[in-house]
Parts: C-alpha cells; sequence; structure tokens
C-alpha cells in the first residue's frame, strides 16, 4: 500500500521544518535546489521524474539545459513498501560512505559524486550517471558483459582496502539499517509464521519455504550468519550489491546506493553478487571465476558462499521479491542449491 494523503500531512504537522519532495510537485524542488545553489535561474525550464523504482528513499532526476541531477531523500519509511517503518538517518550513513571513498581508484570513481548532503531533510543530490539504468534486465535473462563483470568484482576488491576514516566509523557501522536488513534476510523468510502468501507469486512455493522451515539445522546456521552480519568487522561493505544497484554508464558500470552499507566482513558483499549471478543463470563457470577473483587475503570463501545461499532464499521466499520469472521447478531447484551453500556443501 501507498501511504495515503492522510499520513503525508500527519509528517508534515509533526515536522513541519522537513520538506517532502514528489515528483508531481516539482516547485518545492526547484525552490529547495535553487536555495541551496545547486540550481539558478539559467537552469529553467526544468524536468523531474522519477529516477527508478526507488525501494528504499524517494529518487528524483532533475534535468535542466545546463545539467543532470539525481535527488535521494530518505523518510523514515521504506519507499515502496511505505507501512514498514525504516531508520530515518540513513542518508547520513550514505553520505559518509561517499565521503570514505572519494578519491579512491576503483571505488569512488565508480559510483556517482556526492554534490551535496542535507543532514536536516535527509537529502542527498548526485551526480547523473544517464540513462542506461540498472541491470534489473538480468532477471529476465539479459547478460552481464565479461568486461562489466570484471569492473563489479575490482570494486569489490578495492572496497575491502579502504580505510574509513576515524571520525566516520561510528556513523559506517549503521546498527539501524543493519537491525532491518537482518530481520528481511536472517530471520523474517524462515520464520513459522510470517504472513507471506508465496503461493501467490508461484503456486507450489509456499510448500517448499515451509519445507525449508522445518529443517532445523538450516535454521540454526541462517541464525549463526545473522549474528556474523551483525558483527562489526574491519571491511566497508557496500550491503546491497546486487543488480538494482549496479547501472550502466557510457561505456562501463557504475555503482550506486550504499545506504546499506556497513563495517564488517567482506564475504557479504561477494556472497550476495553470487546470489544473484547464479538466480540470473549465469554460466557456472562465470560464477566460480567470480568467486575466485573476489577472494583475497584473509576471505573466507565458505562464509562468501553461505551468505549467496542465503541471500537466495531470502529472495525467493522473504519479502524482497525479485523480477524473476521462473516456474516452480527453477525455484525449487535454487533452493536446493542455497541449502546447500547454507550447510558448507
Amino acid at each position: 500500500m501507498k501511504r495515503d494523503a492522510a499520513g503525508r500531512a500527519a509528517f508534515r504537522r509533526e515536522y513541519p521544518h522537513v520538506v517532502l519532495f514528489q515528483a508531481s510537485e516539482p516547485d518545492e524542488l526547484r525552490t529547495y535546489l535553487i536555495a541551496r545553489g545547486l540550481m539558478t535561474r539559467e537552469d529553467l525550464p526544468f524536468r523531474v521524474s522519477r529516477a527508478g523504482e526507488g525501494n528504499m528513499n524517494l529518487t528524483l532526476r532533475v534535468v535542466t539545459p545546463r545539467r543532470r541531477l539525481i535527488v535521494k531523500q530518505a523518510r523514515p519509511w521504506v519507499e515502496k513498501y511505505d507501512h514498514i517503518v525504516a531508520p530515518w538517518n540513513r542518508s547520513h550513513v550514505e553520505a559518509a560512505f561517499y565521503e570514505s571513498v572519494v578519491g579512491v581508484a576503483g571505488v569512488g570513481d565508480r559510483m556517482p559524486g556526492l554534490l551535496h548532503a542535507d543532514a536536516d531533510n535527509r537529502v542527498l543530490v548526485l551526480d547523473d550517471l544517464g540513462d542506461g539504468g540498472d541491470l534489473t534486465a538480468m532477471y529476465a535473462g539479459a547478460r552481464l558483459a565479461e568486461a562489466e563483470c570484471d569492473t563489479l568484482v575490482d570494486y569489490l576488491v578495492c572496497l575491502r582496502r579502504v580505510d574509513a576514516p576515524a571520525h566516520l566509523r561510528h556513523v559506517l557501522r549503521n546498527r539501524e539499517m543493519r537491525a532491518l536488513n537482518h530481520e528481511h534476510i536472517f530471520r523474517l523468510p524462515l520464520a513459522a509464521d510470517n504472513g507471506l502468501a508465496l503461493d501467490t507469486i508461484t503456486p507450489g512455493l509456499q510448500s517448499a519455504a515451509d519445507a525449508l522451515k522445518a529443517d532445523a539445522a538450516l535454521v540454526a546456521r541462517v541464525t549463526d550468519l545473522g549474528a556474523r552480519y551483525l558483527a562489526d568487522g574491519p571491511a566497508l561493505v557496500h550491503g546491497d550489491f546486487f543488480p538494482g544497484s549496479w547501472v550502466r554508464t557510457a561505456g562501463s558500470v557504475a555503482v550506486i546506493d550504499p545506504e546499506f552499507c556497513f563495517l564488517g566482513a567482506a564475504e557479504f558483499d561477494a556472497g550476495v553478487m553470487l546470489a544473484h549471478l547464479i538466480m540470473c543463470g549465469e554460466a557456472p563457470e562465470r560464477v566460480d571465476a567470480v568467486e575466485r577473483a573476489a577472494a583475497g587475503d584473509r576471505f573466507d570463501r565458505g562464509l562468501a558462499r553461505q551468505f549467496a545461499g542465503v541471500e537466495i532464499v531470502r529472495r525467493l521466499i522473504g519479502v524482497a521479491q525479485l523480477p524473476l520469472r521462473v516456474p516452480l521447478a527453477r525455484k525449487q531447484e535454487l533452493l536446493a542449491r542455497a541449502r546447500e551453500m547454507v550447510a558448507g556443501a
């Protein structure tokens, strides 16, 4: 459901100082951008549209005769599922990530530049990387080019080398967003009565999910992996490294949306990438090559595979469904593989 007008009006009454942007109300956005020196009268007229679905945040594209901007605003709810409460300060964390990687070869140069961060309104203004769009078409059979895959793996390898500034480390722990993600990745999908009607997605999927929930050893391993996810660690982790966070640019691929970032286990990002390559039907040799390339010093490949298994499970039987149009037999096959991965087989 979408948050109704009464809900938004209540929010405005409680936080009268906070602007609440809408694609359908461009005048407020124009006033905001001009007041902050991000637009001038020479940038008029301008167009505003949604930039992608904006799962977590409202994300708008601003096109003027002279420039293009992305305006991203966090609200105290999930934009796509706005009945779900979400940490409002996630924009502060995302800004800290961009600050940490600026100038870092292989990372900062493969992400949009942060032009403006407004802590009070939870707004970020970013460079627009163009109209290439994200790579969610992979779920419908589009393929990731070899060079693009290499770029994404190299991004992860370079990200592990980032030494987050001391004054940002407490922000980058991102405990509130990690708690939200933990609930939807490691607990809810295997909860006995989570209220998800999976047969409305794929007839027969509920039975497959129930079989996983009844596997006490699997549930225990996923619980342990959830504790590992919540534990602080040395690496700066993107936190949501999947095709929805990969965008095509002129001749390359870039990475966006690090609001789920944290300081923890680097194996989590690699595991998520492996999971989505598997679900998208990439050849086993490509998946194996990515796993080998992502590994490095003090990198636990077994842990990355276990995280990959958990990601497959949560994407198939959890809330955050993918535009994956495959029959029940394929989903059962994926769940069986995920079970083996989590078990360490």
